[in-house]
């Protein structure tokens, strides 16, 4: 068995998960880049340095999902950490503005076969690669689970006049968020007798690919929450959204 803790992150050639994958190696990880173009994953693992690898793994294939564990648990044994990151926000025509996508959003408009697209990856994807990390969480002394997750997914945010994304009306993005929630709560009463932990972390409005880099956030600010959750000690929570400010509600 590999003598280092094990983190798998989904989605982390680029971006927060890639950030994620930098602040987890920087503390002794051994980091494995899920990325679904095995080169891209490459050349970012090279970037975090000698304690990272790069694995191809779609989140939305099963056959990629399945080798990905088969190799995790034959060239190292062991999977401490996962960190669900993988997701899109938007599965149209390229090239169209942010404020283009919101509006493709909305309820009344939106494509039920986008619709589908980013369910796809962002939910159907978290619960195919936590299916089958399972096994070797549940081996590690301390398992824990970290599903990336937002704050348009809040559905007592969203409602509430203050919350400063409130404007953001949309049928697919927030809510594949709020059913990853859901997912997230399954998953953490499932496995509260067990030592594995299983919360949700909100980067809050960060600048990546997924809103045109129109967030206020750095990747750095990004990744701190879920990096913050994959490293709990026993008494940390389980079943839970928060971001770096504390808990939010579901």
């Amino acid at each position: 068995m590999h003598d280092k803790l094990v983190a798998l992150v989904t989605g982390a050639n680029k971006g927060i998960g890639l950030q994620i994958a930098k602040d987890l190696a920087a503390r002794g990880f051994t980091v494995l880049l899920g990325s679904r173009n095995l080169e891209h994953g490459e050349v970012a693992a090279k970037g975090v340095g000698a304690g990272a690898r790069a694995v191809q793994l779609d989140v939305t294939d099963h056959a990629s999902i399945a080798a990905a564990a088969e190799r995790i648990r034959k060239d190292l044994g062991r999977l401490d950490v996962l960190v669900n990151n993988a997701a899109i926000a938007y599965a149209g025509k390229p090239g169209v503005t942010f404020e283009e996508k919101l509006k493709s959003g909305l309820p009344s408009i939106v494509s039920v076969a986008e619709m589908r697209a980013i369910f796809e990856t962002n939910v159907f994807g978290v619960v195919a690669v936590t299916q089958a990390m399972l096994p070797l969480l549940r081996e590690a002394p301390a398992g824990r689970i970290v599903n990336v997750s937002s704050g348009v997914g809040s559905l007592t945010q969203q409602m509430d006049p203050a919350y400063p994304h409130r404007s953001i009306i949309s049928a697919s993005y927030p809510a594949s968020k709020t059913a990853l929630n859901a997912i997230t709560v399954a998953f953490a009463k499932e496995l509260e007798t067990t030592r594995i932990k299983v919360n949700a972390a909100c980067p809050g409005f960060t600048a990546t690919d997924l809103n045109n880099f129109r967030g206020t956030r750095t990747v750095e600010q990004g990744a701190r929450e879920a990096v913050r959750l994959a490293l709990l000690d026993a008494n940390g929570p389980t079943g839970t959204l928060s971001n770096e400010d504390g808990p939010l509600p579901w």
